[in-house]
């Protein structure tokens, strides 16, 4: 699902252990990330990709977890991590996301028995939309950095998977709910989050997640954030109790342009996995009348004229009392990667898109790598809440 022309960009990203609550930065760990462009995964554009898994995510059956979540394999940016499993360690290159939970090896890099393996016996499955996997689950030691190691961590061990070409699996760092009814015989797994924190390897169960507008850095923080990447303090929303929503990191918000609102207080969710913000339809045709933005059908997205970008109003996603204002610019696709989305160089796209229904369905948002681009996100799984703050990327004229 990756071919190596749609490799776009390189991101290093630092994955930080923090030692307590209250959150902050101490002796960090790290661990290098890439980034790619999938743009064409499946013949979707770019809206299509992320629109297809945004409604898997809303049908998706809670209840039935063995289709427990949506279709990662064909998400558009995609990071990945070498990560360590068994002792002495294979490396294998996997999937990070915020929007599952399961991590499992052996898409492509067999999966090689150390003396730290331990077959459960129980099956997995874990069907992701376009992509999905099936074997069974071992307990092993994961490493993600040498501070970062995890002894008797949940694995699942692919005998099948389909649609992950150039990558071995996934690392899941969602809500621990989203592994229900992924192995047979256990009603949830322990994520990798879980294990940091249980074992006392992290003192809180959060992850700080840090992107910069463009792709070109970023980090990623378990157990804290870096303080060194805000610019204000960190406000924190619990997680909306509105499903489906809250069975990702799911958040309560209305959206303003200018002074009009275009979607009322409702429930969406944070992702790293989906790539545009994407609002109701209904959300969505105010905002495309607003702009005067048309759709180009060779990418999905808006376009809008160069008058039209100089007479952009603020976008304000307004989260818990606090307005997180979208300037003009981060209301647009980097035009220096115009061409890698099937665009043309010289238009100007917009990155929000429509989610394909209408409000009301208890996921009518989810904001995306690029919102995550302008604001730091922190998902604290021991206080259940997710957090936001400005950073200096908030403001950039980068795009």
């Amino acid at each position: 699902m990756f071919p190596s022309n749609a490799l776009f960009s390189i991101i290093l990203i630092t994955l930080s252990a923090v030692d307590a609550s209250p959150l902050h930065r101490e002796a960090a760990s790290t661990l290098g990330f890439t980034a790619r462009v999938n743009a064409r995964a499946s013949n979707l554009n770019i809206a299509d990709a992320d629109r297809a898994r945004a409604q898997a995510m809303l049908f998706s059956s809670f209840s039935k977890r063995a289709s427990s979540s949506f279709s990662i394999a064909s998400a558009v940016t995609a990071y990945t991590a070498q990560v360590g499993v068994g002792s002495p360690a294979t490396q294998y290159t996997l999937l990070i996301d915020t929007g599952s939970s399961s991590t499992w090896v052996g898409a492509n890099t067999p999966y090689k028995r150390t003396d730290t393996s331990v077959d459960t016996g129980h099956s997995v499955f874990v069907s992701y939309g376009s992509g999905e996997f099936s074997g069974e689950e071992y307990l092993d030691t994961v490493t993600l950095s040498s501070d970062l190691v995890i002894t008797g961590q949940s694995i699942g061990v692919a005998s099948s998977a389909q649609g992950f070409d150039g990558i071995d699996g996934i690392l899941g760092v969602g809500p621990t709910d989203l592994t229900k009814g992924t192995v047979s015989n256990v009603d949830s797994v322990p994520t990798v989050t879980d294990n940091l924190y249980s074992k006392g390897t992290i003192g809180t169960e959060a992850l700080g997640v840090y992107f910069a507008p463009g792709g070109s850095a970023g980090e990623l923080t378990f157990g804290g954030f870096d303080s060194s990447k805000t610019t204000s303090s960190v406000n924190y929303v619990p997680i909306t109790t509105t499903s489906p929503s809250s069975y990702y990191w799911g958040i309560d918000q209305s959206i303003t342009y200018g002074s009009s609102t275009i979607l009322s207080a409702t429930a969406g969710i944070v992702d790293t996995g989906t790539t545009l913000i994407l609002i109701a339809s209904d959300a969505f045709d105010k905002y495309q009348s607003a702009t005067g933005a048309t759709l180009d059908n060779a990418t999905g997205l808006l376009m809008i004229t160069s008058e039209q970008y100089a007479n952009l109003h603020t976008l304000n996603f307004n989260i818990g009392g606090t307005s997180y204002g979208l300037t003009p610019n981060g209301q647009i696709w980097p035009r220096s990667l115009n061409t890698d989305i099937g665009g043309s160089s010289d238009n100007i796209y917009l990155i929000v898109s429509n989610i394909g229904s209408n409000s009301g369905t208890g996921l009518d948002f989810i904001n995306g790598y690029s919102f995550l681009q302008r604001f730091y996100s922190v998902f604290d799984t021991t206080n259940h809440r997710v957090g936001f703050a400005t950073t200096s990327s908030t403001s950039a004229t980068s795009n």
